[in-house]
Formats: C-alpha cells, sequence, structure tokens
C-alpha cells in the first residue's frame, strides 16, 4: 500500500520524484491551481503559459509532465487538469480533485515519492485527493515477473505502484486534517484490497480461499467470524447455496462477519454475492462471456472490506457482513435446469436458468440475515447483465423497499464520488415469476431482468425489515483503460458507499 504523509515543507524545499500541480480551465486561458503558486514562481510566473505551448487544455484527468526549473528540488513537475475553474466563492468539487489525484498517481508509477500541490481548500478535499492518489497508485502485480519481480521495471519486472504521497498544504497538526488523512488511508487500503481479491485467479480464490482470507483478516481486527462449510450448509437447509456449488469440486461456504461497538445504538448487515468463478452452471455462458467470471464475488469482497473498514475506523454502529461463496460449474452433480431447489426460508425455487444463480446464493443469506432483525440490510451483487445494458458500465442500480433508503444510498454514493441510480420494483414483474412446480422461478420475463432480479431478492427479506439492492455488475470490473482512479480490473464498486452508509448510519444522519 503506498505511504501518505501530511507535509508543512514548501513546494520549493521539499525533495520528490515529482511535484503535482493542478491546471485549469480559466475564462482567458489556463490557470494554476491553488497550492502551485511557489511552483509557478519557480516558472517565473510563465508556468499556465508553458503547459499552454506544451498542447495542455486543463481538461479533467489530463497529465502534462515538464522538467522542473531551477529552484525546485524535484526532477519533475505532472500538471494535472482540474476542469473549469469553480465560480467565485466556490471550491473545486472533491470527485474533480479525487480524479485528477488519481490520474497523477497512475502516472507516476514507478516514482519513489511524489509530492502532491493540489487546492486544499478544507478536510473534505484532504479526504478526496489523499484518496484519489492512493486509490491511482493501486497496481496488482502479484502474478507478474516471476524471478524478475524483485529487480524491478528496469530488469523486465512489472512497474511498482507510486511508494509515497506528500500532501503539501495539508496540516498534520490539525485535527480535522489529521482525521481525514487517517480516514482516507483506510478506507483506499479496504477498497485495495477488495480490488486484489477481484483481481486474484479463480484457481486460487475458492469459496474456501476466500472464506480464509475473510477469517484471518477479521481475527486481525476484532471482528468475530463464523465459517459455515458444505456440512453444515446441507444440515441448516441453505438449498440455495448448496444448490449452486454442488457442481463444483470446490464446496461452498457462508462466511459471518460481526464488528460491534459498546455504544451502538443501531445495526446494519451487509449481504455480498460470492461466486468466485461462474461458468453459468449447465446453463453454459457462450464464449467471451466466461474470461472475466472471476469479478461475480465482487459483492462479496466489498462488503468484506466495508465490514472491516468499520472495524479500524471503531465506528459506533454495529456491522454483520454475509459472505455468500459459490462456484458456479457444470458436471454430473450440478443443479439442472427444472429442478426444484429448498431455500433456507423452506420456500421453493424452481430453477429455469442455472446461470441466475446469484439470486439463489442471496436469497439464503438474506433469510439468514434477517433472523438477526437488523435496522437495515443491504446486498451487494454483480448480478445481471440487464442492469448493465440499461446503466452501462460505471453506474449501479440501486432498488429498495422503502424509497426514503433507496433515496438515501443514491445521496451517499454520489457524495462519494460512485455512479448510481435509483430503479423501481414494479410488482406487475413478480407475476412473472410464477412457476406450476414450485412457490417461485428464479427468472421472470427478459425484459427488465435487473428489476426482476430484485423483486426475486425481496421475496427473501425479513417482514419489517428495511432493505436495499445495489447491482453493482457494470462498475465492478473495468475492461477498458485506466482513467481517474480507476483502474483496469477490479475497481472496489460500492465499498466506499457502504462505509459512509455505516458513517451516517453511526452518527444518526441517516435518520
Amino acid at each position: 500500500m503506498t505511504a501518505l504523509t501530511l507535509s508543512t515543507a514548501g513546494p520549493a524545499t521539499l525533495r520528490a520524484d515529482a511535484l503535482v500541480v493542478g491546471v485549469a480551465k480559466g475564462p482567458k486561458g489556463l490557470v494554476v491551481a491553488a497550492g502551485a503558486e511557489a511552483v509557478d514562481k519557480a516558472y517565473d510566473g510563465k508556468l499556465a503559459a508553458v503547459l499552454d505551448a506544451l498542447g495542455a487544455s486543463g481538461a479533467e484527468g489530463e497529465t502534462t509532465k515538464l522538467p522542473a526549473p531551477d529552484g525546485l528540488k524535484v526532477p519533475v513537475v505532472l500538471a494535472v487538469g482540474l476542469g473549469s475553474v469553480p465560480e467565485a466563492d466556490e471550491s473545486y468539487d472533491e470527485e474533480v480533485l479525487r480524479r485528477a489525484a488519481g490520474s497523477a498517481a497512475r502516472a507516476l508509477h514507478g516514482s519513489k515519492k511524489a509530492a502532491f500541490a493540489l487546492p486544499l481548500d478544507d478536510a473534505s478535499a484532504v479526504t478526496a485527493v489523499a484518496e484519489g492518489a492512493l486509490l491511482g497508485a493501486y497496481a496488482f502485480t502479484a502474478y507478474q515477473g516471476g524471478e524478475k519481480k524483485a529487480a524491478g521495471a528496469k530488469n523486465g519486472g512489472p512497474k511498482q505502484p507510486l511508494a509515497e504521497v506528500a500532501l503539501l498544504g495539508a496540516k498534520p497538526r490539525d485535527k480535522e486534517h489529521k482525521a481525514a488523512a487517517e480516514r482516507a488511508v483506510i478506507v483506499a487500503t479496504e477498497v485495495n484490497i477488495s480490488r486484489d481479491l477481484v483481481n486474484t485467479p479463480p484457481n486460487d480464490l475458492t469459496p474456501e480461499a476466500f472464506a480464509a482470507v475473510a477469517s484471518a483478516t477479521a481475527k486481525e481486527n476484532g471482528i468475530k467470524v463464523q465459517v459455515l462449510d458444505e456440512k453444515a450448509l446441507l444440515k441448516g437447509g441453505y438449498g440455495g447455496i448448496m444448490g449452486v456449488g454442488k457442481g463444483s469440486e470446490n464446496p461452498p461456504r457462508l462466511v459471518k462477519l460481526s464488528y460491534t461497538h459498546p455504544k451502538a445504538e443501531k445495526t446494519l448487515a451487509f449481504v455480498g454475492k460470492g461466486i468466485t468463478y461462474d461458468s453459468g452452471g449447465i446453463s453454459l455462458k457462450p464464449a467471451g462471456h466466461n474470461e472475466t467470471m472471476k469479478c461475480d464475488m465482487a459483492g462479496a469482497a466489498a462488503v468484506f472490506a466495508s465490514v472491516v473498514a468499520a472495524a479500524k475506523l471503531g465506528l459506533q454502529v454495529n456491522v454483520t457482513g454475509w459472505l455468500a461463496l459459490a462456484e458456479n460449474m457444470p458436471s454430473g452433480s450440478a443443479t439442472k435446469p427444472g429442478d426444484v431447489l429448498r431455500m433456507y426460508t423452506g420456500k421453493t425455487v424452481e430453477v429455469l436458468n442455472t446461470d441466475a444463480e446469484g439470486r439463489l446464493v442471496l436469497g439464503d443469506a438474506l433469510a439468514k440475515a434477517s433472523e438477526e432483525n437488523p435496522d437495515a440490510i443491504i446486498d451487494v451483487a454483480t448480478l445481471t447483465g440487464a442492469m448493465v445494458l440499461a446503466l452501462g458500465d460505471r453506474t449501479f442500480g440501486i432498488m429498495a423497499n422503502d424509497d426514503a433508503f433507496r433515496t438515501a444510498i443514491h445521496e451517499i454514493a454520489e457524495e462519494v464520488g460512485e455512479a448510481s441510480w435509483p430503479m423501481p420494483l414494479p410488482a406487475d414483474l413478480r407475476k412473472t415469476m410464477d412457476s406450476p412446480t414450485a412457490d417461485i422461478a428464479n427468472m421472470g420475463v427478459r425484459m427488465g431482468g435487473g428489476l426482476i432480479a430484485g423483486l426475486f431478492l425481496q421475496e427473501f427479506v425479513g417482514e419489517g425489515i428495511t432493505w436495499a439492492h445495489l447491482d453493482i455488475a457494470g462498475p465492478a470490473f473495468h475492461e477498458g483503460a485506466p482513467y481517474g482512479y480507476t483502474p483496469k480490473g477490479g475497481t472496489g464498486s460500492a465499498v466506499r458507499t457502504l462505509v459512509r452508509l455505516a458513517e451516517r448510519t453511526a452518527t444518526g444522519d441517516l435518520g
């Protein structure tokens, strides 16, 4: 993990491999952003003109490297675009700062230390820049380089992430700035751990292996852990989880993580879909749709990381995480289309498509979580391709049985920089899952498939419990070129939303 420090040193005196400054679009051309005044002075007040001559536009996330002049103790200055200059008496949007810091950190992979002289108007800006830099510095290199890895990129190994970020203008003795930085480190660390889990090859991250990682980390952070293996799941009547996992040689697991605070007045339950590999089962996915299915456990990774973050932050709220882990494979023992499974609640489900498996493992986990009667349950899942068709690959959908709760989660997600959109649960679509054989089928009509999946999950939420479903199928795994603080591969989607939800619940700001 990249180190973070708050530095009182001036840009002209700090030694580092690079110095990051902000540049924006002003009404009359490029403008050097606040925080970089001393850097601009070193260029005789002509930094904006030099950047303009090099083709910089100030567009969000654009990076431009140039040699440092005499007077600075760094060899390179990196200018990152912040978009348009804010209106008078306004500050740069936190997400703009977060993405800019992420872009800069990515551009500096392979460097040991970089100083960030971006606008830091308040503690919120400190959090944004710190988070962006730490998330942007992420790289998954565990399986790259072989023997050359230790020798470094110059000798054929992978380029390592930026090792240290120093925030200039932040005040290490200011309680708010210090707390903001500490929070950013915890949250970014857990987001990056969830990314690691998503990026880990499925031959190494089986349900048993995931459960072992969760157990070890939980114990290190004072979190109680309970793991139900295949024998306990079978005995306990978890027909959904067992039905999905029985086609694989790697048996399923249900992991319960419990963080409690002695002064907590409310309890949240987070439930995560953890399909460590999804072949589709007997309803096998076609070629071209299997290669990234190691990411189908991103919901469980987000839940795991969020519970650990809540514990590290010492939030005054009880948070229980449920990881529904299984591998969906075709074999002679696999569940077949037409089979009927008896879920944990006793409700029977006719399986019409074995590739609609996430809702089966979540159904059992939601029912079990409901037995503890938490104040709210939030499930997170890479559940449907239909949600990607509806919202694209950067926005997750939010469904809920309470409109106010759905709105609150949407606002929280937007606040922390995670694109989301509220979605309905149309009652008429529920009828399309009626089965002549069982209590319900795991499929309905094709149109509105993401909403139908939400309606299915709602069937397993305890009566009177506030519940929301986050379908992160789009943003959980990024296949394109990196941008901002978002890398290629696992993104850590929903972690920041869940952590902020827990913070709001702890302080009573959620109602």
